[in-house]
């Protein structure tokens, strides 16, 4: 699972696609739940607050008004 830091590195892109493929792996998960047990119950939990914290990046960047944060490079000025 990809922590917070991780998360804010990603580009605008990359976190869209994250999101994506998270938000496809509850829905499989809780189909999952309601036909047959889960091997880790857990991991519905897990994948709601991996959305809450993708979501929640993606309101602070809008918030800020800013791309993404690039690639580190180091100033040559």
């Amino acid at each position: 699972m990809a922590k917070a830091k991780e998360l804010r590195e990603m580009s605008d892109e990359q976190l869209a696609l994250t999101l994506k493929e998270t938000t496809e792996h509850l829905f499989r998960l809780r189909l999952q739940a309601q036909s047959e047990r889960l091997d880790a119950p857990s991991e519905l939990r897990k994948q709601r607050r991996l959305i809450a914290r993708i979501l929640t990046i993606q309101r602070q960047r809008k918030a800020a008004g800013g791309p993404a944060p690039a690639a580190k490079e180091p100033n040559h000025a």
